[in-house]
């Protein structure tokens, strides 16, 4: 039987691959738990550690750019908000998107997937230029090859706490996730879900942030073994979405995934290339013109042999 080491968070979705629900003819996954689920992206990008493995689109992205031997599958497992995640300090001078230009603008790092979105849409929608903005990455970046390559208007400063830093005035403003308990501190997109919503019905893009990756001497060993694993967290999925059209109790995270059906259909968590195109258009191209990739990396490019037609 095949052993697969594998790095994937435990979402409401997920849930029946790894307690064993969904069975893989032939295949054992041994779930390795990493909490919080980024650091197991960093150890794959570094030392290969997985065979499969949770991945940032943008990270995956630069991975191959640096020629990381591992491929994705067209599977989704974590998708957030785009608008939410920007906020800014009410005493820094800012009063609307293009004010960031000139400022300190924080990010986890300046690869991780969030910030892409982010960015993409103030240059998009806003008309910021990204370029005028002075980028303060707190972290290293998954991929460390990338910090030689980063634009000149990226600043590391490690281990810097972004809510403090846009509280306390030294940021302008920040992309992050989470409440910052300031009153000084407010969203710089007003109504940022009903943006995201307007944004959706003029463009089709909903933003993904996490995908599936395996180890490229895996997948050569097996040609089948794309397909069957895509199969598999298909399974996974249909039965939290059969919960989903339940009475059943949500978590708060399924609560959550079920409110957005409301805006982007019965299944909030589209797999497969055909439904999730735009999206992934978009962030290959926001990679390219924020400097993270050298080329605009097309969509079927991105995913294993096998798997382009499934859904």
């Amino acid at each position: 039987m095949l052993v697969l080491k594998t790095a994937i968070a435990t979402y409401p979705h997920t849930k029946a691959l790894k307690d064993g629900t969904v069975i893989l003819p032939g295949v054992k996954l041994d779930h390795v738990e990493i909490t919080p689920i980024r650091n197991a992206l960093r150890r794959m990008c570094r030392k290969l550690e997985f065979d499969l493995c949770e991945m940032a689109v943008t990270t995956y992205l630069t991975a191959k750019a640096y020629g990381k031997p591992f491929t994705a599958l067209p599977v989704f497992v974590m998708r957030q908000s785009a608008h939410a995640p920007i906020v800014f300090n009410v005493r820094s001078g800012v009063a609307s998107p293009k004010d960031l230009e000139g400022k300190k603008v924080g990010v986890r790092a300046y690869t991780v997937t969030m910030g892409v979105w982010a960015r993409g849409i103030l240059a998009t929608e806003y008309g910021v230029d990204l370029d005028k903005v002075t980028w303060v990455a707190v972290d290293e970046e998954h991929v460390e090859e990338y910090h030689k390559d980063a634009p000149p208007n990226v600043v590391y400063t490690r281990g810097g706490n972004l809510a403090e830093m846009v509280t306390k005035g030294e940021l302008a403003a920040a992309v992050l996730d989470g409440h910052v308990d300031s009153p000084d501190v407010k969203p710089l997109i007003q109504n940022p879900a009903e943006a995201e919503a307007a944004w959706f019905r003029k463009t089709g893009i909903y933003p993904i942030n996490h995908m599936v990756v395996v180890k490229d001497s895996r997948l050569q060993a097996d040609s089948g073994l794309a397909p069957l694993l895509f199969n598999a967290f298909k399974e996974a999925k249909a039965t939290f979405l059969a919960q989903l059209h339940s009475a059943a109790e949500l978590s708060g995270e399924a609560r959550v995934l079920a409110q957005r059906r409301r805006l982007v259909g019965d299944d909030p968590l589209p797999y497969g290339l055909a439904r999730n195109r735009h999206a992934l258009e978009a962030i290959a191209q926001f990679a390219h013109d924020q400097k993270i990739v050298p080329y605009t990396v097309k969509a079927e490019d991105m995913f294993a042999g096998g798997t382009l037609d499934l859904e």
